[in-house]
């Protein structure tokens, strides 16, 4: 029975938690995820996790941090002039928002604080510095 290996697409349902046993992501009552293994498509110890699985295969993985998201990076958090903020716009703790950069890209960020002249912003991915648990089943392999 086929394995699967690095540059195969495969199609996977998936249940992710947090340490703590809270759901973060699933597959449940969606299509399988579908994905091109090796490709970077998704987080590395995701990848490895389906390494040498066969079709119908199920189990549970801890992927660590370092092959999840990363740490969290102070660098990733900026200071914007609250006077930018739209008028009729109120910065509340928590907010998601997207930003762009000199280039165009988009990514989100979320208020972290909110201080007198300045709105604290975060763009660390919101799982960075999380050790994340996936159930897994790999559906299909080509």
């Amino acid at each position: 029975m086929q394995q699967v290996k690095n540059g195969d697409t495969v199609s996977v349902h998936y249940h992710g938690k947090l340490t703590d046993g809270s759901t973060f992501d699933s597959s449940e009552g969606r299509d399988p995820l579908q994905f091109t293994v090796g490709s970077g498509q998704v987080i590395k110890g995701f990848d490895d996790a389906l390494l040498d699985m066969k079709v119908g295969d199920k189990k549970t993985v801890q992927i660590p941090v370092e092959q999840a998201y990363g740490e969290r990076r102070d660098d990733m958090m900026m200071e914007y002039p609250k006077s930018d903020f739209p008028a009729d716009m109120q910065p509340v703790v928590g907010l998601e928002l997207h930003m762009s950069d000199n280039t165009g890209n988009v990514f989100p960020v979320v208020i972290a604080d909110v201080q007198a002249e300045v709105v604290i912003l975060d763009a660390n991915h919101p799982l960075a510095g999380q050790d994340l648990i996936f159930d897994l089943e790999l559906v299909s392999i080509g």
